[in-house]
């Protein structure tokens, strides 16, 4: 095992019910550091780390602790790709579950295998693990899973398994596993979601949202430029009494070009998000 990190961040790791999180894929183009300065410069109570091939080479535990002085980290995003090292995708999410683990991070997101070849061995391994949460050893780490995209133009099809609601909630719950709610993804097929969210949600397995808005075949838009019912979404995480994190995941090409422009706009959401859902 790894040492504990030996850093003093600003706050307690785990943060307040409704925590109102910025995923380092809204501003990936930029460096890791530059990315958690912003998230703390805009308000937002932590970050998404998500391991991307900066993390193939370099030791990921040094950069971790690098990161958390600035900003803490609220969730980890296991890699959606391979990266060279860290194997198939369940072999990654355990490595990212033993970060977590060592730096007491309460949250690690993964999606769900391909149906295509290319991820046999994930698939088996993912349905091999009869209880998900037996991975975490005897650490507060909890381990979500996502809802996937339709994609394509003019056939829409998804490529991950457990495209349907059901059966993902099925899975999860068969499996001792929880749910990261993704609110583009879910647009990318059914724009009136709300129906479909709140059976999810009673299941009491949702503790982490990514969201952002859809609309004609674009995800991870800005709120507002797409077609969900964003507003009354937030109102019902308020009205149910939701109480995990709300994680702002929008395309960076959705923002200004701007560092400047880009705080404005991101403390923009954070305060609009705060609104309705405090």
């Amino acid at each position: 095992m790894h040492s504990q990190p030996t850093v003093n961040p600003p706050t307690k790791v785990f943060v307040p019910r409704r925590a109102v999180v910025l995923s380092a894929g809204t501003l990936y183009t930029m460096k890791l550091s530059e990315i958690f300065e912003i998230a703390a410069e805009c308000g937002y109570d932590g970050v998404e780390l998500i391991i991307n091939t900066l993390f193939e080479n370099g030791s990921p535990h040094k950069i971790i602790e690098k990161l958390l002085p600035i900003c803490p980290i609220l969730s980890i995003h296991a890699p959606f790709f391979k990266l060279h090292g860290w194997g198939h995708g369940g072999t990654s999410l355990i490595k990212c579950i033993e970060m977590a683990r060592d730096f007491e991070i309460p949250l690690v997101n993964f999606h769900p295998p391909f149906w295509l070849p290319t991820d046999f061995a994930f698939r088996l391994w993912f349905h091999k693990i009869k209880d998900y949460q037996t991975l975490v050893s005897d650490s507060k780490v909890i381990v979500t899973l996502e809802n996937m995209p339709y994609i394509g133009k003019r056939i829409r099809y998804n490529p991950n398994i457990l495209r349907k609601s059901e059966d993902m909630l099925k899975f999860i719950e068969m499996h001792n596993l929880f749910m990261t709610f993704d609110t583009t993804h879910i647009g990318s097929h059914n724009p009136n979601f709300l129906g479909e969210f709140q059976r999810l949600l009673v299941s009491g397995r949702i503790k982490n949202i990514h969201f952002s808005d859809y609309g004609h075949e674009r995800e991870h838009l800005f709120p507002g430029r797409g077609i969900l019912p964003l507003t009354r979404f937030l109102y019902m995480l308020k009205e149910r009494n939701y109480e995990g994190a709300v994680t702002l995941e929008l395309t960076p090409t959705e923002l200004p070009k701007k560092r400047d422009m880009i705080i404005e706009s991101l403390s923009e959401v954070n305060e609009y998000l705060r609104k309705e859902l405090f």
